[in-house]
């Protein structure tokens, strides 16, 4: 269960070699139609393509409603949806019960657990599992749009190789319709492409980041112990692969001064409050201010890589070598956009439902 939400109630069941992975949602409002094709379009965004930087492992991700939406129109009951596992090849990960993977949970969940967790793909704590984050995602980017919002997310960077960033200047909302779904960068593909392919033929991986916006965020929601940073932050954190998130201009505005920093405030023509810069990332005491919400994250390589490592036996108690076999992603910062993406549309819904 996703307890960082305040009005939406969340639980998703399941693992990465289960025959399902189940999202259910208490909370969502009644009488909202929701396009079904558009949902389904979103939730392909981050499935393994066919490419050097994904997972030779290719899921239908179909999604399957169970409950909550009748005629494409959510009844406010309990929204139940599922997406069936049908390519798992769960003896891959035989040899791994006893001798952890570097960086993943095994080790963790091992202790925690004496053992008992079954932790075939990464279990519960795979990847996998934020397939139901972009189901309610792309429900909450529909519903946003309601309130003119707009949440969208792109690679930043994969590696040293930057791309374009916000804090060069935020995008027009319309430069995201060119924008490749597969693979959403502004620039420097090319490079970045070349980088991931050197990479994976090492049998190695490499990380990233995603920066995401949201446009057209009304001033005044959440409040300073319900922050929309620690509620974006709190979500943000059950994707496995993000160790780190900054808001607006983030660790950078630690070496401005004051007068650097600061976002000063004016009236346009029609007397609506903006701000002339927005290192703040449109967040003041944890409540939003009109600008547009600004975040970046920190994507860590996939752990699972083809090269030998060092690890434990924890039935002999001695430390082995380990080489990894099976499909794994040598880059899956491409992937996690659109969970990006989908935890900050699901986070501001939550704060909008809080209010109406």
């Amino acid at each position: 269960m996703l307890n960082s939400l305040s009005k939406l109630t969340v639980t998703i069941e399941g693992a990465s070699h289960s025959e399902r992975i189940t999202l259910k949602v208490l909370g969502l409002p009644k009488g909202k139609k929701i396009d079904l094709n558009e949902l389904q379009e979103f939730v392909d965004r981050r499935r393994a393509k066919l490419s050097a930087y994904s997972t030779k492992r290719i899921e239908g991700d179909v999604i399957n409603i169970a409950s909550g939406l009748e005629n494409g129109v959510l009844t406010g009951d309990v929204f139940e949806a599922y997406i069936l596992n049908t390519n798992k090849k769960s003896n891959d990960y035989d040899n791994l019960k006893y001798t952890p993977r570097p960086s993943h949970a095994d080790y963790a969940a091992y202790v925690k657990w004496n053992g008992k967790e079954d932790m075939t793909g990464g279990g519960k704590f795979s990847g996998r599992m934020t397939v139901t984050l972009c189901i309610l995602g792309g429900i909450a980017k529909q519903l946003l749009r309601e309130y003119g919002i707009d949440v969208e997310a792109y690679v930043s960077s994969i590696g040293n190789i930057k791309a374009s960033s916000y804090k060069d200047g935020i995008p027009s909302l319309d430069s995201f319709k060119d924008l490749d779904q597969s693979f959403r960068v502004f620039n420097n593909k090319d490079k970045i492409d070349a980088l991931i392919e050197k990479v994976a033929s090492e049998a190695d991986s490499i990380g990233g980041t995603i920066e995401c916006i949201a446009y057209n965020v009304k001033p005044g929601l959440s409040d300073v112990f319900d922050s929309m940073e620690s509620k974006i932050s709190s979500m943000l954190f059950t994707i496995p692969a993000i160790k780190g998130v900054e808001f607006g201009a983030g660790f950078d505005i630690s070496l401005m001064q004051g007068s650097q920093a600061n976002d000063e405030f004016y009236y346009d023509k029609d007397k609506k409050v903006h701000t002339y810069s927005n290192n703040n990332g449109g967040i003041n005491g944890g409540i939003t201010n009109g600008m547009p919400i600004t975040l970046r994250v920190a994507v860590k390589p996939t752990p699972s890589i083809g090269k030998e490592q060092n690890t434990i036996n924890l039935q002999t108690k001695e430390n082995v070598k380990l080489q990894i076999k099976g499909r794994h992603d040598a880059c899956i910062v491409p992937r996690a956009v659109a969970p990006v993406e989908a935890v900050v549309a699901i986070s501001i819904l939550d704060s909008i439902l809080q209010e109406v």
